[in-house]
């Protein structure tokens, strides 16, 4: 495991607390060992820090209760979602409450007309669509895993369908939020746009849970396309994939999903989903409009692919060939633990410009074999996002090291591209000291809004920033 700082604990006032919450909510706060290190840990390398106790709210005001009790004791608390985080976000390095928004998963209201609805942080991204079905309606961002929308807001997730639909600091219209003195807020209306004041809803998505504690959350929605296809095709190498890729952009063809494997995550997933996809650089795209558009569309990437080397390239509007191939990709990670049985998948990210994509994924590439790892990627390449899925034996310290030394050097590298050490994971823990060099001085900005809005440093403490 890679090891996580720990923070100073303020034992009397954590003691106080855990008091007082189990009297007020009885069954609904819970102190067991395995329920702690649950929430201290989940998918992360990193070394599980687990909270003192873990409480689950029902309401925004069972929420500014909670946060009043541990403001006044001065006890950290940190929210957790359904815990898919990859960054050590959920860990509680000076101990504390973990407050679970997993019960307060309403679906409060849906305005069609609007194209907005407004949800409770622990609805899933699935019983967000489920709900939306019927209505014609859908909301587009997939990190992958069936994530809380409120976990999605806090770490500014995106996904497969971002290169069309945006992430969600383009799909937040409004947040209800709760400050770290009690404070209810609300960030906007549910108007598409606004001039009123300072954005503080564009600050809080992607904080992480360090400024606020989310409540309701009002999302911008997609009515469901008329049509849909996916397209697959091959390349001989990654740079003439990421040639097509840009080639596809610059011609303005509005593609929902263009999503990159590289060779070793095309043997990866046809043997775990028993498919018999040409092992080389693979390219998976899914187009949305009508009819006659999403034929469109994929005539005219065909033409692209071509001209580039692409060879193999398919088609299809039948949904459960669609189906079949999203499925695939969405099971890339299972498929990777296959590869080698008994290692543990450590997945990475990082972004830069499209036009220095295939480099950096080529360079990655030759750092994993420098370091005699065994890894794979993936990537959402249509805005130069990808991930790294590293192979490695937790309890190989010497392993463990080398692959520390490749993420280091693929943050570095993304960052000396004018890109980011991460695109979509967020900061958490891990990513904590790329962050100051990519963007400098900026950080002691963030570290000032961080004070001014939580004075005490109890939002979880010892993510995005060094504290």
């Amino acid at each position: 495991m890679v090891q996580a700082t720990d923070l100073p604990r303020n034992e009397d006032g954590i003691s106080a607390a855990l008091g007082i919450l189990k009297q007020r909510f009885g069954d609904r706060f819970q102190t067991g060992a395995s329920i702690r290190e649950q929430h201290g840990h989940t998918t992360t390398w990193i070394r599980n820090q687990p909270p003192d106790g873990v409480v689950f709210p029902h309401s925004t005001d069972e929420v500014a209760e909670i946060v009043r009790i541990c403001a006044a004791h001065k006890v950290p608390l940190i929210p957790f979602g359904v815990g898919t985080s990859l960054e050590g976000h959920v860990n509680a390095p000076a101990g504390g409450i973990s407050m679970d928004m997993g019960q307060m998963n309403e679906i409060l209201a849906v305005y069609p007309e609007d194209l907005n609805c407004v949800v409770q942080p622990g609805v899933t991204r699935e019983q967000l669509n489920a709900h939306l079905r019927d209505q014609g309606l859908f909301f587009p961002i997939d990190p992958g895993a069936n994530a809380t929308i409120g976990g999605m807001t806090a770490t500014r997730a995106s996904g497969t369908n971002a290169v069309r639909y945006g992430t969600m600091k383009d799909n937040v219209l409004a947040l209800e939020a709760v400050m770290a003195n009690g404070d209810v807020i609300k960030t906007a209306q549910r108007a598409k746009k606004s001039s009123a004041g300072y954005d503080l809803t564009r600050l809080l998505v992607g904080s992480e849970g360090t400024l606020g504690i989310i409540t309701k959350i009002t999302l911008r929605l997609q009515g469901i396309p008329e049509a849909m296809s996916s397209a697959r095709c091959s390349f001989e190498t990654v740079d003439a994939a990421c040639q097509a890729v840009m080639a596809t952009i610059q011609y303005g063809v509005p593609v929902a999903r263009m999503e990159l494997l590289d060779t070793a995550s095309v043997e990866a997933v046809n043997a775990y989903s028993k498919l018999d996809l040409p092992v080389s650089p693979l390219l998976l795209l899914e187009f949305h409009g009508s009819e006659s558009s999403v034929a469109e569309q994929a005539a005219m990437f065909g033409e692209i692919a071509k001209d580039v080397g692409g060879t193999g390239f398919e088609w299809t509007s039948n949904a459960e060939e669609r189906n079949r191939l999203w499925q695939a990709r969405h099971d890339y990670y299972w498929a990777t633990l296959q590869v080698s049985k008994g290692k543990s998948g450590i997945a990475t990210d990082v972004c830069v410009p499209i036009s220095r994509l295939a480099e950096c994924v080529a360079r990655n590439n030759e750092m994993i074999e420098e370091l005699g790892l065994i890894g794979m990627v993936v990537g959402h390449v249509g805005d130069g996002n990808f991930h790294t899925t590293l192979l490695i034996d937790l309890d190989d310290p010497e392993e463990v090291a080398r692959a520390e030394q490749f993420v280091g050097k693929l943050n570095d590298l993304a960052i000396s591209m004018d890109g980011t050490c991460t695109g979509e994971h967020g900061i958490g823990q891990g990513k904590r000291p790329y962050l100051t060099r990519e963007l400098g001085d900026s950080t002691r900005y963030m570290a000032a809004i961080k004070a001014a809005f939580d004075p005490d440093n109890i939002l979880n403490p010892g993510k995005i920033l060094s504290n």
